[in-house]
């Protein structure tokens, strides 16, 4: 499933190395989460270890991406400011925590999820995004991104994702797919086409797609 390729939360730390440089960071972040790299880190540690341009030192710096006054922006932090996971090395798909809507039904049409998007080699995020995949290739992660936003997919999610939250443990249900070029699906083709291929694949009823179609938002 695929649950079992996402990241828990809080896979990124920050380093003994930022705190015995930046001792005030402990004082600054909420007390017991003195490591964390929280949603609000941007703007709480803005120009002490997170920068919105890469600074000009002997460092070397790698890309955080997070939230800053609601937007998604990208900011540099020094490599060895980070502990970070296995999929970092990798490509993978970042998607929000929190956000798109809530039970399937709710509303005429259903969006589920808030906007993934595929997260580079060197690239980590804040715990406003959970990571997916831990794939060798961009084209594995591009594939992945095409199935997380497929109406499948998120039908599945929706088994269990009754609210905005959207923790690890509600993809359970969500079946984990081969995403290189041997897949028995075609990643090449348009999303729609890859739910059709996937409704065939699990044998899914008339009424089962067209209810689908119906309640779960297209995403582009």
């Amino acid at each position: 499933m695929v649950s079992t390729i996402i990241s828990g939360r809080g896979v990124y730390k920050l380093s003994d190395v930022a705190l015995k440089d930046y001792p005030e960071i402990a004082d600054i972040q909420s007390k017991g989460h003195k490591f964390d790299v929280g949603s609000s880190a941007f703007k709480i540690l803005k120009d002490i270890i997170y920068f919105e341009d890469k600074p000009k030192t002997d460092k070397d710096y790698v890309q955080i991406l997070g939230l800053l006054q609601s937007a998604r922006v990208r900011y540099w932090i020094a490599k060895d400011y980070l502990i970070t996971p296995e999929s970092f090395y990798k490509y993978k798909v970042f998607i929000p925590k929190s956000g798109g809507s809530g039970a399937i039904g709710e509303k005429e049409s259903t969006v589920l999820i808030g906007e993934p998007v595929i997260g580079i080699p060197n690239e980590g995020a804040t715990e406003t995004f959970l990571s997916i995949g831990t794939f060798e290739t961009e084209g594995e992660a591009k594939s992945a991104l095409k199935y997380i936003k497929g109406k499948f997919a998120r039908t599945m999610l929706g088994i269990l994702k009754i609210t905005q939250d959207n923790t690890r443990d509600k993809w359970k249900y969500v079946p984990l797919q081969d995403f290189t070029s041997n897949s028995d699906i075609d990643w090449s083709k348009s999303i729609p086409e890859i739910d059709q291929q996937l409704y065939r694949k699990y044998g899914l009823s008339k009424d089962e797609i067209d209810f689908i179609e119906e309640k779960v938002k297209t995403m582009e």
